[in-house]
């Protein structure tokens, strides 16, 4: 979602429909919902101190005890639990059709905006600057999850050989790693 990058994918690939998956557009939101956190822990140091992964999982992936935390803690007039609720509402959106989710969105979009909570309305605008992106994932689901774990074991192969002499060495490990090539030998 960065400037630089949707600069060059449009810059050289001028066809290109972008499309925000899933998992980028939430990892900034739970930016937003830890920068709350964080700004408000520095006031409630007590209440908020080793709660972090609390608000940035998944609640039905939480343990009975970190269930029985967080339950404490949204009982609180926490700005973090404001933000939270915030995050809870925007993840209703992925639930929806496409036509729903464009609804849904600015709906979400307009109240994000009054929160009165500064990274959320910081997300907000993300979202209205990245507006068209974000809901092609309702018509094309795609996702570059296989893309980046091809590129997680180009790396690891990278850093197991601590460097290559050329470039041309450094391609043929690219494919041996992640090519699946069948090296068996004829019988």
């Amino acid at each position: 979602m960065s400037e630089p990058y949707l600069l060059g994918v449009l810059g050289n690939l001028l066809q290109a429909a972008i499309t925000f998956d899933r998992y980028h557009v939430k990892a900034q939101l739970s930016r937003a919902v830890d920068e709350v956190r964080r700004q408000e822990r520095k006031v409630q140091a007590g209440l908020l101190k080793g709660s972090r992964y609390l608000w940035l999982r998944n609640p039905a992936k939480l343990s009975a005890k970190q269930r029985a935390r967080l339950d404490g803690l949204l009982c609180q007039p926490l700005k973090t639990v404001r933000a939270y609720k915030w995050a809870l509402k925007f993840d209703a959106v992925y639930e929806l059709t496409g036509a729903e989710a464009e609804h849904y969105l600015r709906a979400w979009v307009r109240g994000a905006v009054r929160s009165r909570l500064q990274p959320i309305i910081d997300f907000a605008h993300l979202v209205e600057d990245h507006w068209s992106g974000i809901l092609r994932w309702f018509q094309s689901r795609v996702s570059n999850g296989l893309l980046e774990g091809l590129n997680s074991l180009v790396q690891a192969a990278k850093r197991r050989a601590r460097g290559y002499r050329s470039t041309r060495n450094y391609i043929a490990m690219i494919y041996l790693t992640v090519g699946k090539l069948n090296l068996a030998l004829p019988t």
